[in-house]
């Protein structure tokens, strides 16, 4: 994957009223999950805008809350393409990814954006957009090549996500599909339903009627 570096400001305002005063100066509330899961009480020493989350079981993780300008994020938000981000947030700095993003329902601009913390070791979940390539069979027999997932959801380390998952159709025949139980990509789990279909060859109508005369 990409990396895309951003900057976000920590906060300790948590209220209602201070997220709405936030948002009319332009500003995204944002949050980052993940981290080292540890036994409560908790003895280090917490960085502006970390707090200590409660998990059960008396482990605990800390969050850290912070905002982002709409500008420093647009290029992040509105591409089909996914990122590793490299955050930045006061003293504090990780490599995440974008777990959430919740959208006006109405103006669709960004009312807040959660991220994940992530490492090489711990295996994370994202859905990763595919790229199909070579000239299928069945469309050189007059058939149509329809891609029906453009995304598939994948479980792996963050360093062995791709920034597509490259599928190639040359062997796809006419009235065939291509299923995700038939995928295999070396280091990555395939987590969508294995009888999904990812793209198929349909029959056009000069294929039925050539397949007719034949």
């Amino acid at each position: 994957m990409k990396t895309f570096q951003l900057e976000g400001t920590p906060r300790t305002d948590l209220g209602k009223k201070a997220v709405k005063a936030l948002r009319k100066e332009g500003l995204i509330p944002a949050v980052l999950n993940g981290g080292e899961v540890f036994n409560l009480p908790y003895t280090g020493t917490l960085k502006e805008g970390e707090k200590v989350v409660e998990i059960g079981n008396n482990q605990g993780l800390i969050v850290t809350d912070f905002a982002v300008t709409t500008n420093a994020v647009r290029n992040l938000v509105y591409t089909p393409e996914i990122f590793v981000v490299e955050l930045t947030v006061g003293e504090k700095k990780v490599m995440a990814v974008v777990k959430d993003i919740q959208f006006h329902p109405v103006e669709e601009r960004i009312l807040h954006m959660d991220f994940l913390e992530v490492t090489d070791k711990k295996p994370v979940v994202m859905e990763v957009p595919v790229a199909l390539e070579g000239h299928a069979e069945g469309v050189k027999a007059g058939g149509k090549l329809s891609l029906e997932m453009r995304k598939l959801k994948v479980k792996a380390v963050y360093t062995n996500i791709p920034e597509k998952m490259v599928i190639n159709v040359e062997n796809l025949g006419l009235g065939k599909t291509m299923q995700v139980g038939e995928l295999h990509f070396d280091g990555l789990e395939i987590m969508n339903a294995k009888n999904a279909v990812v793209c198929a060859v349909k029959l056009t109508r000069a294929a039925r009627g050539a397949a007719a005369k034949a």
